[in-house]
């Protein structure tokens, strides 16, 4: 679609599955489940929602999905359902492939935002997936990829980054900065605390994209939090402060995971958030 001078899109990676309970922390599920239907094993439906922003002068990609590295085991764990690789959604959508991208943008480095940064080579060493674009990473995110704690170690995945470095596509940026005109990165605690989100203006209009901040339109309540979120308190302080503006202010609201409809307007009534339909 159209959004002021800038064409954007949707680029869905794959639909996977985390456990229910770990996506809404102290939820219990009578209450999650509800509005998000678990499986056999208690994993719920989600996607990453992938998003390209074609400026005139550049082709950008915010986030590259979990990509498409993980072992048979691995995409059984989290119930991988890949119908076709990201890169051809990305020429089905976009009309651009891998090789248009100029700049391609990770949130933080949780292997399901940036596992398609690299892919395999022919001898099964992971190279830039990507490979005319730089890669812009808060640097205080970076340093925290490199020495995780022990709660959120498993979500790092060096493979993922390591290749961009080595190979001189790698840009390490200050917690808030502009992208191009009218794209900014912002940082906000709690899922950890380099995290960034994004916020597209144009023609006084804003996109805002939550990454894991608010992962899916069942996490607009304030207190329902992710329990993989380090910071739960200052997601919470973060949730409401922007919540109600992108109410207040129609924004568009991007949240990442939602496999169903990941681009939501809100509106408030009674004091309770509702996700609907966005069109600009």
């Amino acid at each position: 679609m159209q959004f002021g001078d800038y064409r954007f899109e949707i680029v869905p990676d794959t639909e996977f599955r985390l456990d229910g309970g770990a996506m809404f922390g102290v939820v219990p599920r009578n209450l999650w489940s509800k509005v998000c239907a678990p499986d056999d094993q208690n994993r719920i439906r989600m996607n990453m929602n992938c998003v390209f922003i074609e400026t005139g002068s550049e082709r950008i990609l915010i986030e590259t999905g979990i990509g498409e590295k993980f072992s048979e085991k691995q995409t059984r764990i989290y119930g991988i359902t890949r119908e076709r690789p990201l890169a051809d959604s990305l020429r089905g959508i976009a009309g651009v492939g891998p090789e248009a991208i100029t700049i391609v943008i990770n949130t933080h480095l949780h292997f399901d935002h940036s596992g398609g940064n690299t892919a395999w080579d022919k001898d099964g060493k992971p190279i830039p997936a990507f490979p005319n674009a730089r890669y812009l990473v808060s640097r205080a995110e970076f340093e925290h990829g490199l020495h995780p704690t022990e709660r959120d170690r498993a979500s790092y995945l060096p493979e993922n980054w390591v290749p961009i470095k080595e190979n001189g596509q790698l840009e390490l940026r200050k917690a808030d900065y502009e992208v191009v005109p009218g794209l900014h990165m912002e940082t906000h605690a709690g899922h950890n605390r380099t995290m960034q989100c994004w916020r597209l203006q144009q023609d006084g209009r804003t996109i805002f994209g939550f990454a894991d901040l608010v992962p899916m339109r069942a996490h607009i309540s304030l207190p329902w939090i992710m329990g993989y979120d380090l910071y739960p308190v200052e997601t919470l302080e973060a949730k409401k402060r922007l919540l109600p503006q992108a109410a207040r202010d129609g924004w568009g609201c991007l949240f990442y995971h939602d496999p169903d409809l990941p681009l939501c307007k809100l509106s408030e009534e009674n004091g309770k958030l509702r996700a609907l339909d966005y069109s600009p």
